[in-house]
């Protein structure tokens, strides 16, 4: 059983958007997505997408979107994106879901779940800017992020290698060897946690992306487009 990632699908079924503002490559990507996944994924793997799932301001008009992913094999889990309005409470969405027959996707917010002896954690970040606004997002989601390796640890112990989502990136070139930028980067190490995976970037920005080994922890981006639209297997 494998576990694949995929960040920004930027579905928008009921109000189309179109995203080839960040180039010609996004036309079509529904479909791009739809075809290498059903090629990859089965109904026992578990595939992680890291936020901006869809454009809808509201839960009922992501339907379609959901009803989209639904139809994907495998299972899903879902995190918070930027431009995720849609998403409410976990109570209320599941409720949505039970009520749309939609059975087979999974919310991570401040816990966590047991993959294929991996613990999924994370949290949707924030811009690592200096703004007093973005100073307060960024030390709540840092709260989050504790709170979901803590309720991993919990649950399923210590001794399992933990692999941390995140929707923005947790550094940047911009702000790269800034040790009061590197916050998100210090509570991984602090729990010795050493996979990150992150999206957000798209087109030109995807030239601030860390990737490989950074303070110890190896980071990979996977936004749709720099994946080309296909799945990161991760195992």
């Amino acid at each position: 059983m494998a576990i694949y990632a995929i960040a920004d699908l930027h579905l928008s079924f009921s109000n189309p958007k179109p995203m080839d503002i960040f180039g010609d490559n996004w036309v079509g990507h529904e479909e791009k997505i739809k075809k290498v996944w059903n090629e990859l994924v089965t109904e026992d793997d578990t595939v992680l997408l890291l936020g901006d799932f869809s454009w809808a301001t509201y839960l009922n008009d992501a339907k379609q979107d959901f009803e989209y992913l639904n139809n994907l094999p495998g299972k899903k889990i879902m995190l918070k994106g930027n431009h995720d309005y849609w998403w409410t409470t976990v109570t209320n969405m599941k409720n949505f879901f039970k009520e749309n027959n939609i059975n087979n996707i999974e919310f991570l917010q401040n816990n966590s779940f047991l993959v294929e002896n991996y613990i999924i954690v994370g949290t949707r970040g924030w811009n690592l800017k200096d703004e007093e606004q973005d100073s307060k997002m960024i030390k709540r989601e840092l709260e989050r992020l504790k709170l979901s390796i803590n309720d991993g640890i919990k649950k399923y112990g210590n001794d399992k290698e933990m692999i941390v989502c995140m929707h923005y990136p947790p550094i940047t070139k911009s702000v790269i060897n800034n040790p009061e930028k590197e916050m998100f980067i210090n509570i991984m190490k602090q729990y010795n946690i050493t996979k990150c995976i992150y999206g957000h970037l798209h087109g030109e920005s995807q030239e601030e992306a860390i990737e490989g080994e950074y303070q110890g922890i190896n980071l990979k981006l996977i936004s749709a487009d720099y994946l080309k639209f296909n799945l990161l297997k991760l195992n």
